[in-house]
């Protein structure tokens, strides 16, 4: 006799976000499956970032539902957040410090026991392929050593739920790959729900099981990367293709002066 399908390990329900008079997220209905790789994509300013910070408890909704690993996001945000790992989009590790000392300070955040902490810091630093730099000062890492760090600081209490806020913008191609296989990994051995946002549409394609396009707050299409091609008509289209189709007009990635520069920032601080 088959085992009764998991519960899905995300689920809102007309989630919704506004600033004043201005709408950032519209009612948003998403289900991510346990051990899913979900993406939420689009240009800059589509109401990604809003989205994640709502499921992560860190902007309350201002209508509809959400639950994470089981837990209601505004009722019961501490259990939300005991449950998931979360990497921004601005650099969060110490650049001051070793990549061992920042994993050092997360698991006394998370509470880690102090017998199981070194054994914990170095597996992380083992599985994201950092053992050789964990004495080094991060100033030294590379961007895409800065970022598979996060990523382990984000993994120290095992959490259901990882969510990465466009985790390789400002990253160069190879240092890209890197991560991805990362990420890859994180399902594959430990069975991690991974919940991304990216504008880049080739990330989307080559990493999610599916995707959730936003378009001015708006999800105007959703479901696997192969399954959204087909809806156009177009087998062989882009995720890019798809997101015209769906939304109307190009992608644009500007965003405008404030969107330049935090791009700018991120790639700097990265290089």
């Amino acid at each position: 006799m088959q085992s009764p399908p998991a519960p899905p390990v995300l689920v809102t329900q007309e989630l919704t976000r506004r600033f004043g008079e201005l709408t950032a997220v519209y009612p948003l209905g998403i289900s991510v499956a346990a051990g899913e790789i979900f993406g939420l994509i689009g240009p800059n300013g589509a109401g990604k970032t809003t989205t994640i910070k709502m499921l992560t408890t860190l902007l309350p909704p201002s209508a509809g539902t959400a639950t994470v690993a089981g837990f209601d996001i505004v009722r019961e945000p501490r259990e939300v957040r005991r449950n998931i790992g979360y990497v921004p989009q601005l650099i969060s590790a110490d650049a001051q410090i070793t990549g061992y000392e920042n994993l050092w300070v997360f698991a006394r955040l998370y509470l880690i026991p102090p017998a199981e902490r070194d054994a914990r810091i170095r597996a992380a630093l083992e599985f994201m392929g950092l053992s050789g730099v964990a004495d080094e000062l991060v100033r030294n890492y590379s961007g895409g050593m800065i970022r598979r760090l996060e990523i382990a600081q984000a993994l120290m209490h095992r959490p259901r739920v990882l969510f990465l806020d466009e985790p390789t913008v400002g990253l160069d191609p190879l240092a890209r790959e890197a991560v991805w296989e990362q990420i890859v990994r994180l399902r594959r051995e430990f069975g991690t729900s991974v919940v991304l946002t990216t504008h880049y549409m080739e990330e989307a394609d080559h990493l999610c099981d599916r995707v959730g396009v936003l378009h001015r707050g708006r999800l105007v299409a959703s479901g696997s990367p192969a399954a959204l091609k087909a809806s156009i008509g177009r087998p062989e289209a882009t995720l890019e293709e798809v997101f015209v189709h769906y939304a109307g007009e190009e992608m644009e990635l500007g965003g405008g002066y404030r969107e330049a520069g935090r791009l700018r920032r991120v790639a700097v601080r990265l290089e």
